[in-house]
């Protein structure tokens, strides 16, 4: 009886790995239709060779030192904080703030960084957050500011206006 339970055991094994065994033809189908579907694709595709041609519009670049006649710079967003000047002159009503730190040293190699590149630059303690605001330019008027920032962003992308109502 044991005997007859072996031989079963092993034919059904025989069986099922002789089927799961995957066949050639079975994959040259596959890569057949495969091909075809490419080929129908690529002739029903008709690619045109011409080059495309834009003409050049020159158009007048306006003069950044240029007095701008009403520029709304209402809409810009502008933060408000308590600050102290730690290092500097002093800060006007809007300054550009490039750089914010919580440690005094880093902070400090920044500002001398851009007074090397000839910037007037200031270094201010907000208590509430403990944190130090490299302030890059400081003005009266919020349009140079926002002027100043933009270009500002050239090198330090996340300069950002600040208020300063004394």
């Amino acid at each position: 009886m044991k005997k007859y339970l072996v031989i079963c055991a092993g034919l059904c094994v025989a069986l099922a790995f002789s089927s799961c065994k995957s066949k050639e033809s079975a994959y040259r189908k596959a890569y057949d239709k495969a091909k075809a579907q490419d080929a129908a694709v690529t002739e029903n595709t008709n690619y045109d060779d011409t080059p495309v041609v834009t003409p050049f519009v020159d158009t007048p670049v306006a003069d950044n030192n240029a007095t701008t006649n009403n520029n709304n710079y209402e809409n810009e967003s502008v933060r408000s904080e308590n600050l102290t000047v730690v290092n500097g002159s002093g800060l006007k009503a809007y300054s550009v703030v490039v750089g914010s730190f919580s440690v005094k040293s880093n902070a400090e190699n920044l500002v001398s960084r851009l007074r090397s590149q000839g910037y007037d630059a200031q270094l201010a303690y907000n208590s509430a957050r403990d944190m130090y605001r490299v302030v890059a330019t400081t003005f009266a008027e919020k349009g140079r500011a926002v002027q100043s920032r933009n270009q500002l962003r050239n090198t330090y992308p996340d300069a950002w206006l600040l208020y300063y109502g004394y």
